[in-house]
């Protein structure tokens, strides 16, 4: 038993990981934009696909295919912003964008299935079947290399909100957007780019969840993102550690619960959200809400 519970420890963990790769770019874009990208499950479905047609028809590497598929989601995030996000003004912005995001994953939703079918796909690499052993148990490669990638990610953004001037640009219009404006920020330029790096960074997402799924289609992003805003509230809305904290913690716990009884642990997953969202609303490192436009 004991080895079972450490196993799942590792686990949750490295699980945690990869699913901090798929909310990372959901929290910046509540943080900065004070909406909620209910389209974040499709786009992480969009980047496996992407992965998928790099890996399959060209033959690329999925890490090294991730050179391509980011600036291509970049594209696709600040484009969807252009034409859906901005036109949103007044006091109903933040609802009318809950109704614009989910337009936009039925839209994706149509495209990837004209495109790719109903059919499940799945990525293929020597690293996401090899693994190795620590401690009398295994731990998957593809799992520790998207441990390591959300790592560096969170570091990445980090660094780019806290020590660019760009990053100043953004933290100021997270905290008054009007009083940015006065002192001359481009408040829908800083907007449009912060939306587009939230999308942009979701096909490191995408890829690792096309790896490890065993198989997604076109819907696959229903399962996905009740879990990932779970994530995010429990971390913070806005907080990009409190992603990674909480994606963490959350896999973990279900993993362990899995160990007595598997039709519990999906539902310890939301009862853990609840219990600390009553003790702290916030959640762990929330912050005040953000102004909208």
């Amino acid at each position: 038993m004991g080895r079972q519970i450490y196993a799942a420890i590792a686990d949750g963990i490295l699980e945690g990981g990869v699913y901090a790769l798929m909310a990372v770019g959901l929290t910046l874009i509540f943080g900065v934009l004070d909406i909620i990208n209910i389209a974040q499950g499709i786009l992480v479905v969009t980047g496996a696909y992407l992965s998928y047609v790099l890996s399959v028809h060209l033959h690329i590497d999925l890490f090294l295919g991730l050179l391509v598929t980011v600036p291509a989601m970049f594209i696709l995030g600040l484009g969807i912003y252009w034409a859906f996000i901005r036109p949103l003004r007044g006091r109903e912005r933040t609802s009318m964008s809950l109704l614009a995001c989910y337009a936009v994953a039925i839209i994706i939703e149509g495209v990837l299935y004209w495109i790719f079918g109903a059919n499940e796909d799945t990525l293929h690499a020597s690293y996401v079947t090899n693994s190795f052993r620590v401690f009398g148990f295994y731990l998957s490669d593809i799992y520790v290399y998207g441990f390591i990638m959300a790592v560096g990610l969170v570091i990445a953004l980090y660094l780019l909100l806290y020590r660019t001037r760009f990053g100043r640009s953004v933290r100021a219009t997270m905290q008054d957007q009007t009083a940015a404006r006065l002192i001359g920020i481009q408040v829908n330029r800083v907007a449009g780019l912060t939306f587009a790096i939230g999308v942009g960074v979701t096909a490191a997402g995408g890829m690792v969840f096309g790896a490890t799924s065993g198989g997604f289609t076109p819907n696959s992003g229903y399962d996905l993102i009740s879990r990932l805003l779970a994530i995010v509230i429990l971390g913070g809305l806005g907080s990009i550690g409190g992603a990674l904290v909480a994606s963490v913690f959350m896999i973990t716990l279900e993993s362990l619960v899995d160990i007595w009884s598997p039709n519990w642990a999906i539902v310890v997953f939301y009862v853990a959200l609840v219990v600390v969202l009553t003790v702290r609303p916030t959640g762990m490192f929330g912050r005040q809400p953000v102004r909208a436009q």
